[in-house]
């Protein structure tokens, strides 16, 4: 497939102010991209923005906020004139037994991860339609395969697969293309977070190969960079995570099968385990529902 030269194209980028979100915008910046940044993080933000080589600006918005999002959307369009590219990449996680879990932090899993995938797409779609332009997804091996003490991510993940997928098929032919992108595990805060508990990180490490390795977020964004280029329906992060979906109907039953037999392993060890959101991204949404609380 060939690829679209991305100099002076104009990008939306969600969650951009750590881990995947902050350095995709930093190689689409380093390709002529002008790019805008939106997340919880206001002074993350501008440091990213101040380190880009190309025009860029930033927004402070919560996803899941309609009208938060629809008045950046507007924003953006006066700022740079059009827009081509939306990444919606804006995610949180919570690990831990379904049945202990925090319902509230729970819920925001699935409003952040896919009802803020819509709302962004909402927002934009009608200058993408406009540019023709390319929406690109952040979905997860989560989307791919169940995974034990993620119900809230893997539910999320899925959600926003099959979300984009219906949506493709909605806005090809007003010229907008769709794209999901999958990564498996990958070195980010949220990760990084996830790890610090004992049990989440041993049961992840006993996941078969490939799929129990933490990889590297430079290549895994190079992919995604390379997708973007090509317009592509799925972009994966890691070169393996393809050949999953030929084997995708598979996976419950074995993970079923292995997921009781460790489960039963870690039983006495998962009274106490935390339930809030995790990494310095879940701090940050924390931070700031706490905030509007009072």
């Amino acid at each position: 497939m060939s690829r679209v030269s991305l100099e002076g194209k104009v990008a939306v980028v969600t969650g951009a102010a750590r881990g995947v979100g902050e350095l995709l915008a930093r190689k689409l910046s380093a390709r002529g991209v002008k790019v805008a940044l939106v997340g919880l993080e206001p002074d993350g933000l501008k440091q990213v923005s101040g380190r880009l080589h190309s025009d860029s600006d930033h927004w402070h918005a919560d996803v899941t906020d309609h009208e938060a999002m629809a008045q950046v959307a507007a924003e953006v369009k006066e700022r740079f004139g059009r827009v081509d590219i939306v990444v919606a990449n804006a995610g949180v996680a919570t690990g831990g037994p379904f049945a202990d879990s925090d319902p509230e932090s729970w819920r925001r899993v699935i409003e952040v991860n896919l009802i803020g995938s819509a709302v962004t797409a909402r927002a934009f779609l009608p200058l993408l339609t406009q540019s023709r332009g390319y929406l690109l997804q952040i979905a997860s091996l989560a989307a791919i395969t169940p995974a034990p003490m993620m119900t809230a991510y893997c539910a999320s993940k899925s959600g926003v697969e099959a979300y984009a997928h219906s949506l493709r098929a909605e806005v090809g032919h007003r010229g907008v293309k769709v794209g999901v992108g999958y990564l498996s595990w990958t070195d980010t805060d949220m990760v990084r977070g996830a790890d610090q508990d004992d049990v989440m990180r041993e049961l992840r490490q006993r996941l078969p190969w490939p799929s129990n390795k933490t990889y590297p977020l430079g290549p895994a964004v190079d992919r995604l960079v390379a997708g973007i280029e090509r317009r592509s329906s799925h972009v994966y992060g890691q070169w393996w995570l393809r050949g999953m979906q030929g084997v995708r109907g598979y996976l419950p039953a074995v993970i079923g099968t292995v997921g009781q037999r460790e489960m039963r392993r870690f039983a006495d060890r998962l009274t106490g385990m935390g339930t809030g959101l995790v990494g310095a991204g879940g701090a940050a949404d924390e931070q700031q529902r706490t905030t509007l609380r009072k």
